[in-house]
């Protein structure tokens, strides 16, 4: 499944701890398209190329998307 245009909800709703970024504030490294600029980077975080889109993640829409996330990081809360 490709990334939906101009989505970034991955890059949004989860926090990503090794870059010190809370849950839902976007990426430092998301462009104006929402696009990852580290994408296929040696630097990007695994936490980020480990996240692969999906049918049950992205849901039918951007709004889908970043509710789905929001919920997966509130359940997976330490």
């Amino acid at each position: 499944m490709a990334c939906r245009p101009g989505c970034g909800a991955c890059c949004i709703a989860p926090s990503i701890s090794s870059l010190d970024k809370p849950a839902g504030v976007p990426c430092r490294h998301l462009d104006g398209e929402l696009r990852c600029r580290l994408f296929g980077q040696p630097e990007r975080p695994g936490c980020c190329s480990g996240l692969q889109p999906s049918a049950e993640m992205c849901g039918e829409s951007r709004d889908e998307a970043l509710h789905w996330l929001a919920d997966l990081e509130a359940m997976t809360r330490p």
